[in-house]
């Protein structure tokens, strides 16, 4: 379950427009990329890979990309995932059910009716 921190962490990761368009692309379709047989375990080359697969449908420079996509997989929304020649990205498909959740028990609340009142004193 998302606390607030990692709420905050997932807007601000969606807020920037540069990552919202990757996350996009990402969740429309995802990435495999192909690691190098020479070094199959060097996720660095393996990364590398899939940032420039990136890059090619925006234009940004790689380590722009590299810099969004680490903070898009610091909150969570993004996974990375390894697997024999090939890295994987792809939308945490959980970690968004539980934000379409999230505002889902807010509408149904404002729809009922439910008041808020804020705590400063904490």
């Amino acid at each position: 379950m998302l606390n607030m921190e990692d709420k905050i962490k997932i807007f601000k990761a969606l807020g920037n427009e540069t990552r919202f368009k990757i996350f996009k692309n990402i969740f429309t379709g995802g990435y495999a990329c192909s690691i190098d047989d020479k070094n199959p375990d060097d996720d660095i080359i393996a990364q590398a890979t899939c940032v420039t697969s990136i890059a090619k449908q925006f234009d940004f420079a790689l380590p722009t990309i590299s810099r969004h996509l680490k903070e898009m997989k610091d909150a969570k929304i993004i996974t990375m995932t390894k697997s024999k020649n090939k890295i994987y990205i792809e939308p945490n498909i959980e970690t968004m059910k539980e934000i379409a959740e999230c505002f889902a028990t807010l509408v149904d609340e404002y729809e009922k009716g439910v008041v808020y009142q804020y705590d400063n004193t904490k």
